[in-house]
């Protein structure tokens, strides 16, 4: 791998680190869904970047089906606090 793969890869291993921060500490809800969102998002990435500079095409169809997985896990929490989060009856 070149010297701009392993930059890139230690740079979104750092963005994922403080987003798990913010997905731990995050005081709402709302907060924690999106964190979790961006961690999919940076994975995303992260597997795209390994693609690319393995020039393996096998590992985009993984990272399509992982950015869909997370749009859809999205739209549920999005659904969820839109009816009003947890309910405690």
């Amino acid at each position: 791998m070149s010297l701009a793969a392993y930059i890139t890869l230690i740079m979104m291993s750092l963005a994922l680190v403080v987003v798990f921060i913010r997905l731990v500490k995050g005081p709402t809800l709302p907060d924690r869904v999106v964190a979790l969102e961006l961690m999919a998002s940076i994975m995303v990435g992260m597997i795209g970047v390994h693609a690319i500079y393995t020039n393996s095409s096998s590992f985009i169809d993984v990272a399509i089906v992982m950015a869909l997985t997370a749009f859809l896990a999205a739209i549920g929490f999005a659904r969820f606090l839109e009816r009003g989060g947890p309910r405690h009856d």
